[in-house]
């Protein structure tokens, strides 16, 4: 399979950067006329999926919120990752997988091997017991043809004390996992594999993005407040390698598909201009 980075900038060159989420957050479920329950989830997430992901290069599930509704809510989220392949948007698992040794196998046999049934185009994943600590997750992503996502700079503001902390060597903990990151991609040919999470509430020049060569996934654009002003003050005019992501400020238009289409065309077009 081609590596994840390039069929990611093949995908954002054909469908611009949005990253549509598939939060199914039980207060959206409900504002649906749905129920709370695995019928409402399956509703839900598969009129979500089918109505955006023929309109941008990624999907971005949020595992969490299938888990709480147990196999069931496992089995929908297989069908949405399926669906959203034949409309030919990638997958990014947002499921911020983080541990050592065999645990962090298991996580990337479950989610970045192929053939498994969970396994993603990407995946999000936790450094925080050590950058070390991903490294098989790393190895398997590639050998697969897939891609992680770290957790660099996070859009919560409860993030600033531990990831701005400065480290013996004058660096932020955020700026040394990207960093590292930059080693992960050092001397690939082309887009690499492995990105960061930045938000996009995070005030500019905190973090030297120039050596990454990999995506950018910035949460926070849309309903938590950052605009598209904000991306080009923190990230460059042309947001190079950024994967702008909003959920809720697109899954509010549902249940409705049509709706839920021009919302994403809308927010697709505000980014372009």
């Amino acid at each position: 399979m081609t590596g994840f980075g390039r069929r990611l900038a093949d995908a954002v060159a054909a469908r611009g950067p949005l990253c549509a989420g598939i939060d199914p957050h039980p207060g959206l479920i409900e504002a649906w006329g749905l129920p709370v329950d695995a019928s409402g989830l399956e509703r839900f997430a598969l009129t979500a999926v089918d109505a955006l992901a023929p309109e941008v290069a990624v999907v971005k599930p949020q595992s969490a919120f299938f888990e709480a509704f147990g196999a069931a809510g496992i089995a929908v989220l297989e069908r949405v990752q399926e669906h959203a392949r034949e409309a030919g948007a990638l997958v990014l698992l947002d499921v911020k997988r983080g541990d050592i040794g065999s645990t962090m196998a298991a996580y990337s046999a479950a989610y970045v091997t192929g053939g498994a049934a969970l396994a993603a185009d990407a995946i999000t994943v936790s450094p925080y017991l050590g950058f070390g600590s991903l490294s098989g997750a790393v190895k398997t992503a590639r050998e697969h043809g897939r891609g992680l996502i770290v957790l660099a700079r996070t859009s919560n503001p409860d993030s600033d004390e531990l990831q701005n902390a400065l480290l013996p060597n004058g660096k932020t903990v955020a700026q040394s996992i990207v960093d590292q990151v930059a080693e992960c991609n050092a001397g690939v040919a082309g887009p690499g594999d492995v990105g960061v999470v930045v938000g996009a509430t995070v005030t500019p020049g905190q973090l030297d993005l120039s050596a990454l060569n990999g995506p950018i996934l910035a949460p926070g654009f849309g309903a938590q407040g950052a605009t598209v002003a904000d991306l080009r003050r923190l990230f460059g005019a042309g947001l190079p390698g950024v994967l702008p992501a909003s959920s809720r400020d697109l899954l509010r238009h549902g249940p409705d598909p049509a709706a839920l289409r021009d919302a994403v065309r809308r927010t697709r077009e505000t980014l372009a201009s």
